[in-house]
C-alpha cells in the first residue's frame, strides 16, 4: 500500500529547503550591517546648521566614524560608538554634534566645509559599511542682495513721491487760504467804506 502522500505533488517549498534558507539569512545578516542614507546631497548657505542623516542596523554595538573629503584632504571628524562620549577633532570641537542613529549636525558651515562626507559603520572587523553625503555650501548670492537693494530703492522712490504729494497739497492749501483771507479782507473793506458813504 502506497503512503497518502505519494500521488499527490507537493505545494510550495520543501521544509528543509525552507529551514536552509532561513538559517542562511540569519547568518548573514548576524554578520552584516547596512546603512540608509536619505539624502545623499545637500545643499547649505554660509551659517546655516545642517544634519547629515543616516540610518544603521546591526546586531552587535558599532563604532561610527565620519570623514570629511575635500580639495584640500581627507580629515577625520569624529568617531563614536553609541551609548558612549564622541570622539571630535581638533578642527569640528564644538560644531558637531552626534546622534545614536550615526547623524551628526554641523553648526554654522561655511564655504570650506563644502565636501564629500563619508561614514563607515563597523560592528566588528571584516563587518563595515560606508556611505557618502556631497555637501555644498554657498554664499549670499549677488541676485538676493540686488533683489534687496531693488526693493529699498523702490521704497525710497515711493517715499520721495509721497512727500512730494503732501508738499504740493500743503501748497496748495496754503493759497487756497490765502485768496480766502484776500476775499475777505476786500469785502470787509467794501462793507466800511459803503457804511462810510451813507453816514
Amino acid at each position: 500500500m502506497r503512503p497518502p502522500w505519494c500521488g499527490r505533488r507537493t505545494r510550495g517549498i520543501p521544509l528543509g529547503l525552507l529551514a536552509l534558507w532561513v538559517a542562511a539569512a540569519r547568518c548573514l545578516q548576524s554578520q552584516g550591517v547596512s546603512l540608509y542614507i536619505p539624502q545623499s546631497a545637500i545643499n547649505a548657505t554660509v551659517q546655516e546648521d545642517i544634519l547629515l542623516s543616516v540610518e544603521y542596523s546591526c546586531h552587535g554595538v558599532p563604532t561610527i566614524e565620519w570623514k570629511y573629503t575635500s580639495n584640500w584632504g581627507v580629515q577625520r571628524i569624529v568617531e563614536w560608538k553609541p551609548g558612549t562620549p564622541a570622539n571630535v577633532s581638533h578642527s569640528h570641537r564644538d560644531r558637531v554634534c552626534t546622534f545614536d542613529n550615526g547623524s551628526i549636525q554641523l553648526f554654522s558651515v561655511g564655504v570650506r566645509d563644502a565636501g564629500c562626507y563619508v561614514i563607515t559603520v563597523t560592528e566588528h572587523p571584516g563587518s563595515s559599511q560606508f556611505g557618502t553625503i556631497v555637501l555644498r555650501v554657498s554664499e549670499i548670492r549677488y541676485e538676493d542682495l540686488h533683489f534687496v537693494a531693488v526693493f529699498f530703492a523702490l521704497l525710497a522712490a515711493v517715499a520721495v513721491v509721497l512727500i512730494s504729494l503732501m508738499w504740493v497739497c500743503n501748497q496748495c492749501a496754503y493759497k487756497l487760504q490765502r485768496k480766502r483771507r484776500f476775499k475777505l479782507k476786500e469785502s470787509t473793506t467794501e462793507d466800511i467804506e459803503m457804511k462810510d458813504v451813507q453816514c
